[in-house]
């Protein structure tokens, strides 16, 4: 593959492994009839449609593989002081070897903290923003996009369309690093001949009393700036939701303006209703594209949908979204690495690994997962030079896709 000197949208699936699993000493391995089992601890917000998927994924891995876990799911609410509290509570009682999940790094910073202390892992789900952000914490694994690439990509798609100015939109987080990403973001359009002209800052969606007159306040704000594109670069579920339905109703949607979401975003759509979805017509998202044909993620989707309906039956769509992926994944990186396996079975194939830095479909199928020292990259990229568009297929622009981690728009 070759690239080219036309704008490139491009973005990487690269998990970061730091290199102590080999001197894992605490935690509780259980010796049960000459079967070892494994404790692990699951952070996620139960309730919630993702945290659903992550633990019926999460579950069907176990299924899966040819290893004895003891998964113990605590749920945080998404509020990182309860996380923290589980992770303490997890360590301390059920003596567990890992830990799992983290949709925010709120809740990730307070998790890797209790998870230092205790030389316990923690596998994070929640997007990765940069080697910065986590030297500080050395028993820290991201499982999810470098930021860094994210932004390339947006800034890629900025210059396509001739953008020269553009308004970003975030919802603030203490602990997600809000000055690194718009630093990452601004010298990414820099590159491109584009400026960031407004920044349009949200408070945290659970700090507001009155969200819906707050956004409205904001976005009238924006009413005199042509012309207006717009990236969203980070924010909640429940925010995305009011903020593209109220900028629907007020004209912000159409053909005077533009709108761009980050795969942090975009990702939610592979789980949320028809009317949500219906709000964002006309906007672009860059997100992480996987094959939905190979017989390893057509078997993981029969598995998952049967128990899905089973556990979740109020809920309309039972089709697992790249959280579930990255869940399933989560609990083959503790099989392989952690508890140092090299040889799995899978839906009763014997799998071996295939080497110590690269675990590909011979792990899950759905997707390239590198493990490196935080900071190095393994792996030189290359790529094409198409980009698609997303959210409805109006209009084909290209395709793009970088490694084996394909991108949609």
């Amino acid at each position: 593959m070759a690239s080219s000197s036309k704008p490139i949208i491009t973005l990487v699936f690269i998990p970061i492994l730091v290199s102590f699993f080999g001197t894992i000493s605490h935690g509780t391995v259980v010796e049960t009839d000459n079967i070892t089992t494994t404790n692990v601890g699951v952070i996620i917000d139960v309730n919630s449609r993702i945290g659903k998927e992550q633990m019926t994924a999460m579950k069907v891995a176990v299924d899966n593989f040819n290893n004895k876990l003891s998964l113990y799911f605590s749920s945080s609410g998404g509020d990182p002081l309860q996380a923290a509290y589980a992770a303490d509570q997890l360590i301390k009682e059920k003596q567990v070897q890992v830990i799992i999940g983290m949709e925010t790094w709120a809740e990730t910073a307070l998790v890797a903290k209790i998870g230092n202390q205790a030389q316990v892992p923690v596998i994070s789900l929640a997007a990765a923003i940069g080697a910065t952000k986590t030297t500080q914490w050395p028993f820290l694994i991201q499982m999810v996009t470098n930021f860094s690439n994210q932004m390339d990509c947006t800034a890629a798609l900025v210059h396509s369309f001739k953008w020269r100015r553009v308004i970003v939109v975030f919802e603030e987080d203490m602990f997600s690093g809000d000055s690194n990403m718009l630093a990452m973001l601004s010298d990414a359009l820099h590159n491109v001949g584009s400026v960031i002209e407004h920044h349009l800052v949200i408070p945290p969606f659970q700090s507001l009393s009155h969200p819906l007159e707050f956004v409205r306040e904001e976005m009238m704000k924006l009413n005199n700036i042509q012309p207006r594109a717009f990236i969203v670069l980070q924010s909640s579920l429940q925010f995305t939701s009011l903020l593209f339905s109220e900028a629907r109703k007020m004209g912000f949607i159409g053909k005077d303006s533009a709108w761009v979401i980050t795969d942090t975003i975009a990702s939610f759509l592979d789980s949320v209703n028809s009317s949500f979805i219906s709000s964002m017509e006309g906007v672009f998202g860059i997100k992480i594209d996987y094959s939905e044909n190979t017989t390893s993620f057509q078997d993981f989707k029969k598995q998952f949908q049967q128990s899905f309906r089973f556990e979740y039956p109020e809920e309309d769509n039972s089709n697992p979204g790249i959280y579930a992926l990255r869940a399933y994944d989560s609990i083959a990186t503790v099989i392989v690495k952690v508890l140092n396996i090299d040889r799995l079975v899978v839906a009763g194939t014997d799998e071996i690994k295939r080497r110590e830095l690269l675990v590909s479909d011979a792990v899950s199928g759905f997707g390239l997962l590198v493990f490196a020292k935080v900071g190095v990259q393994l792996c030189n990229y290359k790529v094409h030079d198409e980009v698609v568009m997303f959210f409805g297929g109006i209009r084909r622009v290209s395709k793009s896709f970088l490694g084996r981690a394909p991108l949609k728009l």
